[in-house]
């Protein structure tokens, strides 16, 4: 009898059980139950690696505490109907151009509910907010331009630039 318990513990500890309030970016195995509120016009996009085209819509998805971007590919665009509640187990969350979305993955399953959701939060909109982080983005500076401060030249990375070849050789020996 323990065992099962223990197995049941570790199963649930594996997933993520989360209400659309409590979503934040970068989330992995998000389950969730949702009702689907409204899904937007279908268009086609096209792949930058293959070429292939793909059509994409966006739903508007909520539970109780509030409602998130959905966007649906190909075949999964037919199987969503507007006003039923589904199950995504295994899914994840990310952001577009700075607002969070719920996602579906290849490996994400997505069914229809046993609960029926009655009332959905639309005051909440968990997708209109930006989520983008405040740190500044770290970035490698080309090579190339340089700067005078006094009588030393520093280039673009920082470095002290010296004049003869020999110095530059024996100052990447020394990082080693």
């Amino acid at each position: 009898m323990t065992s099962e318990i223990e197995n049941d513990k570790a199963a649930t500890e594996d997933s993520n059980e989360a209400k659309i309030e409590e979503l934040k970016p970068r989330m992995k195995r998000v389950d969730i139950t949702f009702k689907v509120v409204d899904k937007g016009e279908v268009r086609e996009v096209t792949s930058r690696r293959t070429f292939d085209t793909h059509k994409i819509a966006d739903a508007i998805v909520g539970d109780e505490t509030g409602t998130v971007k959905l966007p649906l590919w190909n075949e999964t665009i037919e199987s969503i109907e507007v006003g039923r509640t589904y199950r995504l187990e295994n899914g994840y969350t990310g952001l577009f151009r700075g607002n969070l979305q719920l996602k579906i993955g290849r490996h994400s399953e997505l069914k229809k509910a046993e609960r029926n959701i009655e009332t959905v939060n639309l005051d909440l909109d968990m997708s209109a907010k930006d989520h983008r982080s405040d740190r500044p983005r770290h970035y490698y500076q080309p090579y190339g331009g340089t700067q005078r401060f006094g009588q030393a030249t520093y280039s673009a990375r920082g470095s002290r630039n010296r004049d003869s070849r020999r110095d530059r050789y024996d100052r990447r020996r020394r990082r080693w």
